[in-house]
C-alpha cells in the first residue's frame, strides 16, 4: 500500500458503489489476502487521517443514503467512539501499558509461555485459520475484521495466552492499528469492555464467513462460558472530561509537528500560524513495530507536508529534548501539532512537553471538529453513539 492521500482517495472512489448493500450483506466474509472485496481495507488511510472519516461517509451518503449506507458509516464512526470511549479513561491505556510490561517480563521468565507464545506468532499452533491468519498479518500488515475477532478469541480463551500479548502482536505488525481500536477491540473479546460479554469463536461461523476456507472442528476450540471480568473486579473506570489542550497563538513564529496521528493537515488549517519550519515526528519505534508499518508512518507524514509545500525534517519520538532545541535553533516560540490521543506518542509527548516549558516553548494542540463532535459521547457503549449517528452528520456533513 502506499501511504498518500491520492491512493486512498483513489481506493475510496474505487470501493464508493460497494458501500451501500454489497457492504452491508458481504462484509463479514473473510477470503483472504487478496479477496477482501467486500470490504474497503481503506482503514490504514483513514487510521492516519490520509483520507478524513467526513470524507469516507460523504461518500457512502452521497452514493447510497442513510439507509442503505447504514453499516459502512458505523463502522467507521466505531474508530472514533473507541477513540473517545479511551479519551474519556486514560487510565485503561496506563493499565494496558503496565499489564503489557509485566506480560513481557513474565514471557522473557517463562520457558513453557514463550513457546506457545512464539508458535502462535509464527503461525505453527496447528490450527489451520489461526496460523493463516498470523502469517497474513505479518505479511500484509492487515487482517478482516472478522478475521480479527476470531484470532483475539482463540488467542485468549483457545490458546490460553495473555491478551495483551496478542493485542500487542496486533499493534506491531497493523497498518491501522491505532492504541483506542486496537486496545479496546481485544478487551471487548475479552469481556472487558461491555461487562458481562465476550466474543467466542465457533466452529461453524468460521466456516460460514470463510466459505469453507477453514473447517476448525468443535473440539479445536475452546468452549467459552465467561469472559476475563475476575481479572478487573472492580469493573470499569468512570469517564473523566476530555483533555482540553493549549490551542496555538495565531501569529506567533510556529515549528509545525506533523505525526501520522492526523495527516490530514490542509494548507488553510494553519494559515494563522507564522510556520517558521516543519518537522516530521515517526512513533513506530514506541511500539516496536515492523518495519512496513514504520514505511507507511514516514510516507504518509511526508505526503502531509508535500501537501503543503513544506520542506520537511523527520525525527524520531526519542530523545524529548530534541523538539526544545529545534524549536529554538529555528526562532519558534510554540510548536503547534493536531490533538496527539492516548497512545505511545502522547505517553512521549508528555515527558517532552515538561522540557519544552522549561525553554519556555509551549506544545499547543488544535482538535479536529469530527473528534469533538463525537468523542463526548463516548461515555458508554456504542449504542449512545450510534442512536446519535443522524444528528451528529446532520451537523458536520
Amino acid at each position: 500500500m502506499q501511504a498518500t492521500r491520492a491512493e486512498g482517495l483513489a481506493r475510496l472512489a474505487a470501493f464508493t458503489p460497494k458501500m451501500g448493500k454489497a457492504y452491508a450483506n458481504g462484509r463479514n466474509y473473510d477470503l483472504g489476502a487478496g479477496g477482501h472485496k467486500s470490504v474497503s481495507q481503506l482503514s490504514p488511510y483513514i487510521r492516519h487521517r490520509l483520507i478524513h472519516e467526513r470524507e469516507a461517509v460523504a461518500a457512502a451518503l452521497g452514493a447510497h443514503g442513510a439507509v442503505a449506507a447504514e453499516k459502512f458509516i458505523q463502522e467507521v464512526i466505531w474508530r472514533s467512539y473507541f477513540k473517545g470511549w479511551l479519551e474519556l479513561r486514560p487510565m485503561i491505556w496506563r493499565s494496558y501499558v503496565s499489564g503489557l510490561e509485566a506480560d513481557l517480563t513474565q514471557l522473557d521468565a517463562e520457558r513453557p509461555l514463550a513457546r506457545a507464545y512464539g508458535r502462535a506468532v509464527e503461525g505453527q499452533t496447528g490450527l489451520a485459520c489461526f496460523d493463516a491468519w498470523a502469517r497474513e498479518l505479518v505479511e500484509t500488515g492487515y487482517l478482516h475484521n472478522h478475521a480479527r475477532m476470531w484470532f483475539a478469541s482463540i488467542w485468549i480463551f483457545t490458546l490460553g495466552l495473555p491478551w495483551r500479548l496478542g493485542a500487542d502482536f496486533f499493534y506491531r505488525h497493523l497498518l491501522d492499528g491505532d492504541a483506542a481500536s486496537n486496545t479496546l477491540g481485544w478487551r471487548w473479546v475479552a469481556g472487558l469492555h461491555t461487562r458481562g460479554k465476550f466474543y467466542a469463536a465457533e466452529a461453524w461461523n468460521i466456516a460460514k464467513f470463510t466459505q469453507n476456507r477453514f473447517t476448525p472442528r468443535d473440539a479445536d476450540l475452546a468452549v467459552v462460558s465467561e469472559g476475563l471480568e475476575a481479572t478487573e473486579p472492580d469493573g470499569l473506570p468512570r469517564a473523566l472530561p476530555l483533555r482540553r489542550p493549549l490551542a496555538p497563538r495565531a501569529g506567533a513564529k510556529t515549528l509545525l509537528l506533523l505525526t501520522d496521528e492526523n495527516c490530514a493537515i490542509m494548507p488553510d488549517d494553519i494559515t494563522g500560524f507564522d510556520v517558521v519550519a516543519v518537522v516530521g515526528l515517526t512513533q513506530s519505534h514506541l511500539r516496536r513495530a515492523s518495519p512496513q508499518v514504520a514505511t507507511f508512518e514516514a510516507e504518509a507524514i511526508r505526503d502531509c507536508a508535500a501537501r503543503l509545500g513544506r520542506a520537511i525534517e523527520m525525527v524520531e519520538a526519542r530523545d524529548p529534548k530534541a523538539l526544545a532545541h529545534m524549536a529554538t535553533r529555528v526562532g519558534a516560540v510554540q510548536i503547534a501539532t493536531p490533538y496527539i490521543p492516548q497512545g505511545p506518542l502522547y505517553d512521549w509527548i508528555t515527558e517532552a512537553r515538561a522540557l519544552l516549558e522549561a525553554a519556555h516553548i509551549p506544545l499547543t494542540e488544535w482538535c479536529d471538529p469530527w473528534d469533538q463532535n463525537i468523542w463526548p459521547h463516548a461515555t458508554a457503549g456504542f449504542f449512545k453513539v450510534k442512536q446519535k449517528i443522524p444528528q451528529l452528520i446532520a451537523d458536520m456533513i
